[in-house]
């Protein structure tokens, strides 16, 4: 999409909004700047002031904008509200079977198809679509809090973004009281999600011929020593006694992701790399996993050494996204409970930017339009009906925002 004058209307609801958003190819190894700044020159055109917090290389950036709350002082307040965070980063469509262009958004039926559409795009163009409203209340003396809106970047390939714009916030003294994050959840309450951690193993052993095995290191025996342990303690995971019934999977996972290595069947391979994935229930840590595998990696160096002292195992963590948790959002879920349809409170082990709100010290919930069954895949889509109930929903945050 082109960048847009001064003139330019913009859209005037939420599906407009989102048919909009679909169009700017966002995919995470991608830019995001053609899109963030399209939402900065229509909040400019709002007369609000967007920050923006760039990566390292300028390439992306985060959005966060704040319709303020006046008091009877007349003075502007833009410390406490309720954010509205989304992200703007998209997973890849490469190798998937699409019906239609996934950049173009195209209604069929009762739903909007397109790459984004329930994840998150429908979520973020709700919230674009508030902003005006936020504004005229804020104009009347009608906000008692702040609005504040937060687009981040990078969210799928491990909420890179976010913890750059919570440090921005706190150097400028900004600290809302709340947070709704509005991944997918089918417009339902999410209170809590899991964390996750991304771990990398290097097995390093000795070629040889294949024919004098005693000569060599095979690193992908090795490898496959370890990831036999590691799905030994999967196992004793989903058997232990720390589990939360909320969760709809009660128990803490790992997972092995990926594995690669060795040249030919004739050598006895000195490479195997393996990455593997501990989701936690909040009330667990990488404390209760790493120690017993870091131990069992020790074991198999001694093993490996005794034949070649180069050999040996490195263990690296890639990613780091912590849990959600809901101790400290009671007053949060119920207000929440009184905006949607439904008070049930619920649990997933889907990762968000929850968690780095949360350890921010902003009790966040989860409510977003759509179902995350229809993220990541071909076709993905967003029922009109989630964003009907969505517009409502942000409706009713914004009433309560006026005290």
């Amino acid at each position: 999409m082109t960048s847009l004058n001064q003139t330019t209307l913009y859209p005037s609801d939420s599906i407009e909004w989102l048919k909009r958003l679909i169009g700017f190819d966002t995919v995470s190894r991608h830019s995001n700047l053609a899109l963030i700044e399209d939402v900065q020159a229509y909040c400019e055109s709002l007369g609000l002031s967007p920050v923006l917090t760039f990566n390292e290389d300028s390439s992306k950036a985060n959005l966060f904008v704040t319709v303020a709350a006046s008091n009877d002082s007349e003075q502007h307040i833009t410390s406490g509200g309720i954010v509205l965070s989304g992200h703007t980063d998209v997973v890849p469509v490469e190798g998937q079977d699409w019906d239609s262009d996934p950049f173009e958004a195209v209604i069929r039926g009762d739903k909007l198809y397109g790459r984004g559409a329930c994840d998150m795009k429908g979520f973020i163009a709700s919230a674009l679509n508030l902003l005006p409203k936020g504004v005229a209340l804020s104009n009347q003396g009608s906000l008692a809090k702040p609005l504040h809106l937060a687009l981040s970047f990078d969210e799928e390939v491990g909420c890179l973004g976010a913890p750059l714009m919570l440090e921005d916030l706190k150097q400028r003294g900004i600290r809302p009281d709340y947070c709704i994050v509005g991944e997918p959840s089918s417009m339902k309450m999410v209170s809590a999600h899991k964390g996750i951690s991304v771990f990398r193993c290097a097995v390093h052993g000795k070629s040889a011929h294949s024919s004098l095995t005693h000569q060599g290191v095979n690193a992908i025996s090795y490898a496959a020593k370890l990831i036999g342990f590691i799905d030994e303690l999967a196992g004793q995971l989903a058997e232990s006694d720390r589990v939360d019934p909320l969760f709809d999977v009660p128990y803490s996972t790992l997972s092995i992701g990926t594995i690669q290595g060795g040249t030919a069947t004739n050598i006895v391979p000195n490479l195997c790399e393996f990455t593997f994935d501990y989701r936690n229930l909040p009330t667990m840590g990488t404390a209760d996993i790493l120690p017993a595998i870091k131990q069992k990696i020790g074991e198999l160096n001694q093993q490996m050494q005794q034949v070649d002292g180069n050999t040996g195992i490195e263990i690296e963590q890639l990613e780091s996204v912590p849990a959600m948790t809901d101790s400290e959002s009671e007053a949060l879920q119920q207000l929440i409970a009184g905006l949607v349809n439904s008070s049930a409170r619920h649990k997933v082990a889907y990762a968000t930017e929850g968690g780095q709100f949360t350890n921010a010290g902003i009790p966040t919930v989860i409510c977003g339009p759509g179902s995350i069954e229809q993220a990541h895949k071909a076709n993905e889509f967003v029922e009109l009906d989630q964003m009907a109930e969505c517009d409502v929903f942000l409706d009713k945050v914004l009433g309560s925002l006026q005290g």
